[in-house]
């Protein structure tokens, strides 16, 4: 048997006992579990001031009496703000609400989802966060980089 052959298999059978740790791992333990949210009434400087922090995912859930009701991703807002800039001051960020820009009723998965069935929704190619949420509440947020950090570990 071949040096190479030997690392193809190695790697193979690395990939099969990961997939296997995936399917059993529920996707709690890879979530963000405390999920800073936004309501549909703030104002967009509030959601600038979210995206200026250090190490903030891409989306923001939008929560209305404690259940998710849309999402805002970076992309909506910096396409609305249309090169409003950084001064706080610019009037976009204290005309339009978070509803103006968020996506409603965004796509979720229960609690009880494992990373594999997660990963499979990430592997279409239409998500890069998914909320996850138990009875409509946001229980937490998984990302492509959770996602990424737990392949890395394993």
């Amino acid at each position: 048997m071949s040096a190479v052959r030997l690392i193809f298999d190695t790697i193979i059978i690395a990939l099969l006992i990961k997939q296997k740790i995936m399917k059993s791992v529920p996707i709690s333990t890879i979530m963000t579990k405390n999920v800073v949210c936004v309501t549909p009434e703030q104002k967009l400087i509030e959601v600038k001031h979210i995206y200026e922090k250090k190490k903030f995912h891409h989306h923001i859930p939008v929560t209305k009496d404690g259940k998710l009701v849309g999402m805002v991703s970076l992309i909506d807002f910096m396409y609305k703000i249309n090169g409003a800039g950084l001064d706080d001051e610019n009037a976009i960020y204290h005309q339009l609400n978070v509803k103006d820009i968020m996506s409603p009723n965004p796509f979720t998965i229960g609690t009880d989802a494992t990373i594999e069935s997660v990963a499979k929704e990430f592997a279409k190619g239409r998500y890069r966060a998914i909320p996850i949420v138990k009875n409509e509440s946001i229980m937490g947020i998984v990302t492509t980089a959770d996602l990424i950090r737990f392949y890395m570990k394993k």
